[in-house]
């Protein structure tokens, strides 16, 4: 088949189709239109973003359901809001010669008794994200007990977001013998488990491999050190004039501080979070969509609902917990045909994580090199040429071309260009001319966030003790967030966190140091001294002999000098405790060793039980083996 006429769609499809510009049915839509239509069965699509899924289930269901009914009979959940009213849009645009379709979206964010007075006008579909769809239940505003359609769209994601219990409350109240129509880019084990345990022999259609990335999209990673992230990702953008990219952070707050830097630093960038508003982000995605904004910062959840077709570039600012999430990343370029670039920034303790990914999507990375500040001069001189060449002239120039070439009477032609791109070309000029090379060798030292560095050889860092841990509340992310609040540090100056139960260790660039120190003088943390003092040894765990040992040296002699027991304020407890102290620290480096290797192997076996790894659901940094600390 290569038209949409010989799918069996009906007239007032074809003819919405016609006005929305579309000519040739995509893969997923080839496969999956014609078997939707013609059976009722249950299906698993799996496709890539971009692959034109929400038409593939859409047409369908608008062809089947009853436009002279004023029942639900159609429900499909998304995972983000986003997506949710893209759906929305996206099915009143298909079924635009269906009089009398009504097409309502329940998400959270806006009113739940406007939306409530929607579907009580008689929706026959419903597009829902799962908490609000279950709240609607559970106050009874909405009912879905007769529906004969429902669509999980992004199943991968919204299982990953946590939302496998809502799921299944809200098809609780469906009925059996409706039609489930999945659709997923990725097919994780708990996509697979929610298949099987609402679905009865359904067909399977899967454009490519599983979780592979579509051909139109290069990989490539760049090795630097974790601090000089930020620059790389500048520098990136910079050797790209025309880039017009999303740029994915793993929390919250990476993304607003990297959004912010960049705007401050004179960059066209916005933030697309859960923490702004939904007019927030409405008016975000207005400007990008508009390119008022070349560089969209955004997390992994909020950017489910980006449906922009000319994305040129993905940035991986920091790579995702989870290597599926790589590929809804990659996703985002690459779509309606058109080619593009997802681009990894990483340091050497992340090298394991790419030959994870290119596992998954079956594509090989190309390393490539930071661009230096000649390359990068070079490139804006030459695009600012080519934008003038091809700028069209303005002739109302013309009345004031006499006053203007008599102020350049006595300067050549060559004289005259140096001068006009010198307004321009200075700015980069001058930033770049001292530039230092930003590329890591993966044979040459190591970067800071630990891959593989042996504390007792390395001179760069310092090592501290700290004297709180686990029993104040905190756990290795709580320390390293509360660190870099109250030191006013950057994302990466603060690594190694290592927390025990009373006290833990943790590293910074040498510089640092001073700084750290006299922060931490008489400072109290919740009516209480933290103390922070320069930890001599610099073993695995952090806590190796010699710091038991000369602990247990001042305790007995009352000193006050480095040591390693939880109060190095000079709390006097009984000696006769530290040999229960100690039991207890080799018991917490112990249990830290195998914490940190789950975690590790968690990452490489991505189809493992996610829940059994309390790193599952770390919004920061994933931890590191102990041996790297």
């Amino acid at each position: 088949m290569s038209t949409f006429q010989e799918l069996g769609l009906s007239q007032d499809l074809l003819n919405a189709i016609t006005d929305l510009g579309f000519t040739k049915p995509s893969e997923v839509q080839e496969k999956a239109i014609p078997v939707l239509l013609d059976e009722e069965r249950d299906l698993v699509a799996l496709a890539q973003t971009g692959t034109g899924k929400t038409a593939a289930f859409g047409f369908p269901m608008l062809q089947k359901i009853d436009i002279n009914s004023r029942t639900t009979q159609g429900l499909i959940l998304s995972p983000t809001r986003e997506l949710c009213l893209q759906i929305t849009n996206e099915l009143k645009l298909y079924g635009k010669y269906c009089k009398g379709l009504n097409v309502v979206a329940i998400y959270g964010g806006a009113s739940i008794t406007e939306q409530a007075r929607q579907v009580k006008k008689g929706a026959q579909i419903i597009v829902a994200t799962p908490g609000r769809m279950k709240d609607m239940i559970n106050r009874n505003l909405v009912d879905i007990s007769k529906i004969g359609y429902s669509v999980l769209d992004e199943a991968d994601e919204m299982l990953n977001m946590g939302f496998y219990e809502d799921i299944t409350d809200i098809l609780s109240f469906t009925p059996d013998d409706k039609s489930t129509w999945l659709f997923s880019a990725t097919m994780p084990k708990e996509v697979a488990t929610i298949a099987k345990k609402f679905m009865y022999d359904p067909i399977e259609i899967t454009v490519g491999n599983k979780n592979e990335s579509t051909s139109q999209v290069s990989h490539e990673y760049y090795l630097v050190n974790a601090r000089d992230r930020y620059q790389a990702l500048k520098r990136l953008s910079d050797a790209n004039p025309e880039i017009f990219s999303v740029v994915f952070c793993r929390t919250k707050r990476d993304t607003q501080k990297v959004a912010e830097n960049l705007i401050e630093d004179g960059y066209s960038a916005g933030a697309l979070h859960g923490d702004l508003s939904q007019n927030q982000r409405d008016l975000v995605m207005k400007s990008f969509r508009n390119r008022q904004i070349q560089t969209l910062v955004a997390t992994d959840v909020a950017a489910r609902g980006i449906d922009v077709d000319d994305i040129t570039h993905v940035i991986n600012y920091q790579l995702p917990d989870e290597p599926e999430i790589y590929t809804h990343r990659s996703g985002r370029t690459g779509r309606a045909g058109k080619t593009g670039i997802s681009m990894v920034i990483v340091s050497k303790s992340e090298i394991r994580k790419i030959k994870s990914i290119e596992r998954i999507i079956k594509k090989q990375f190309e390393k490539k090199d930071i661009p230096s500040g000649t390359d990068i001069v070079e490139v804006q001189l030459m695009a600012l040429a080519n934008k003038i060449h091809t700028t069209e002239t303005n002739h109302e120039i013309d009345k004031h071309l006499e006053s203007i070439n008599e102020l350049f009477a006595d300067t050549n032609k060559d004289e005259l260009i140096k001068k006009f791109f010198s307004v321009e070309f200075n700015r980069f000029y001058n930033y770049y001319q001292k530039s230092k090379d930003l590329t890591v060798s993966e044979s040459r030292g190591s970067d800071r966030d630990g891959g593989g560095r042996d504390y007792g050889k390395s001179t760069n860092d310092t090592r501290y003790f700290i004297n709180v841990g686990r029993k104040d509340g905190f756990d290795w992310m709580k320390l390293k967030d509360f660190l870099k609040e109250v030191l006013e540090l950057g994302r990466d100056d603060v690594f190694k966190v290592d927390v025990k139960d009373s006290f833990s260790f943790f590293n910074t660039e040498k510089e640092l140091q001073e700084k750290v120190l006299a922060f931490f003088t008489d400072y109290k943390h919740d009516s209480r001294f933290v103390n922070v003092e320069v930890s001599e040894n610099r073993g695995r765990s952090g806590g190796g002999r010699r710091d038991r040992g000369r602990g247990r040296d001042d305790r007995r002699s009352g000193g006050r000098g480095r040591r390693s027991d939880n109060n190095p304020r000079g709390d006097r407890r009984s000696s006769g405790s530290g040999n229960r102290r100690d039991r207890r620290r080799s018991d917490d480096n112990r249990s830290d060793r195998h914490s940190n290797d789950r975690a590790d192997r968690k990452f490489n076996d991505s189809r493992g039980d996610r829940r059994s790894s309390e790193s599952s659901s770390s919004t920061s940094d994933r931890p590191r083996r102990s041996r790297r600390r």
